[in-house]
């Protein structure tokens, strides 16, 4: 989503029953990650089910400029001829990484211990996120960065020409600090390690040992030690992307809410590092069933069968934060139907997110009749029978704050507004038709 497109203003109202198969997109944090270890392996990497959202399409789009073939063959399916560890080659231009955070952090990693330079740009959401969390342990290299005051894009990065490997502890819980480190240590010699207390998603580790890379997990008092070893050679290989769970939360969520609603989610991760929102349905008492459990792509998936009924409100404990980080948008409104309240703690990073999500969320959901507390690293949610709605809703660039609006708006008792869902094309493309098929009335 770029900040200079026409606002997309979109409306839910009340529906009936959802039903039928929702065919959730890609996980994004796997195609990311897929692109960026094909354009630093050796041979050619052919990717199936890569989302083709905006924010991947722009990863896409990077390893071109960084000197990676990359094309597209068909649906979701995807060739990377690589250059393997330390050949990206110096970009003609900026990196325009539009929206995604995710996309901009783990791409400066790649390329932060190769003499090259870059910089880095993003549309008005990105360019307010911090990047001193990731450029301050590249540093640690030996890159050379310049940035705008306060550590905000645009940002230009001179890759070490003689890296040196780091041992760096992660200061908060973030996959993205980790998956940074991790693949600029693949250009550094001798061993890099990443300590972190809390765990984090682990697709970037499981990625790398597929692609080749040694690499080893262990748990410690310290706490998750990720040790590295430098300079391999990566291999090309197939990768199989999941379907991100991140983005099954918005149909699922509305299936619990909405009454008369069964619908099934095929082929999503259960990766337990993102398992998180899902472990809290349950706790709700969520009517949810998998089947089918199996591997592909490294990745553990299932099939999940979501029936409506009843709700109670819980405590999410801080511990559980990073496994849904990106889920408690959606949480909340699942809480706003709950009986009593649901109480959301740990969730600071949510402020530095593609908007301050725990505001964007509170303002919302008052705006609509919900009556929230929210302090700077917690929320809580009190339940109510019905959500009275009525309003119009600032997503602030924001995907999963336009999305988990518009689900409320098919329970609510008057239609709900936001200002523009265009940003959900970053990473839910088919959202409106996926949604419109089980029967949401959205427009």
């Amino acid at each position: 989503m770029s900040h200079t497109a026409a606002p997309q203003p979109m409306t839910a109202r009340r529906s009936g029953p959802l039903r039928g198969e929702a065919r959730v997109p890609g996980d994004k944090s796997v195609s990311h990650r897929a692109l960026i270890l094909g354009a630093l392996s050796v041979g050619e990497t052919r990717i199936t089910g890569l989302l083709e959202g905006q924010d991947v399409l722009d990863t896409g789009k990077a390893m071109q400029a960084f000197g990676a073939q990359v094309r597209r063959v068909g649906e979701g399916e995807w060739v990377v001829h690589g250059v393997g560890v330390g050949g990206f080659a110096e970009p003609a231009g900026v990196i325009d990484c539009g929206n995604s955070g995710t996309g901009v952090r783990l791409i400066m990693g790649a390329m932060a211990t190769t003499p090259i330079t870059a910089t880095f740009t993003g549309d008005a959401s990105l360019s307010r996120r911090p990047m001193r969390r990731i450029t301050d342990p590249l540093a640690g290299f030996g890159a050379q960065v310049t940035d705008r005051e306060g550590g905000l894009l645009p940002v230009t990065i001179r890759g070490a020409a003689d890296p040196v490997p780091v041992r760096y502890r992660t200061p908060v819980a973030s996959a993205q600090i980790k998956s940074a480190v991790l693949l600029a240590g693949l250009n550094a010699p001798g061993e890099t390690v990443v300590i972190e207390a809390e765990p984090t998603r682990d697709h970037t580790e499981r990625m790398l040992a597929g692609f080749g890379a040694t690499i080893r997990t262990e748990i410690t008092d310290e706490g998750r030690i990720i040790t590295l070893q430098g300079r391999p050679e990566l291999q090309a290989q197939p990768v199989a992307v999941p379907r991100d769970p991140s983005s099954a939360a918005f149909p699922v969520a509305a299936a619990l809410l909405v009454p008369g609603s069964e619908i099934t989610v095929p082929g999503v991760s259960r990766n337990p590092t993102r398992d998180g929102f899902y472990v809290t349905l349950a706790d709700m008492g969520a009517d949810l069933t998998w089947t089918n459990d199996r591997i592909e792509g490294g990745e553990p998936v299932a099939d999940l069968t979501v029936r409506h009924g009843p709700l109670r409100g819980v405590t999410v404990p801080a511990e559980r934060a990073a496994s849904m980080i990106d889920e408690f948008p959606i949480l909340s409104v699942v809480g706003a139907l709950a009986e009593g309240p649901t109480v959301m703690n740990g969730v600071a990073e949510l402020r530095v997110k593609e908007s301050d999500r725990i505001a964007a969320m509170a303002d919302g959901l008052r705006a609509n009749g919900v009556t929230v507390e929210d302090t700077r690293d917690s929320m809580t949610v009190h339940g109510m029978a019905s959500v009275p709605g009525g309003a119009t809703v600032a997503t602030h660039l924001d995907h999963r704050i336009a999305m988990s609006f518009l689900v409320l708006g098919l329970v609510s008792e008057a239609p709900i507004a936001v200002d523009d869902g265009g940003p959900i094309a970053t990473s839910f493309p088919d959202f409106l038709p996926l949604m419109r098929g089980l029967g949401a009335q959205i427009g």
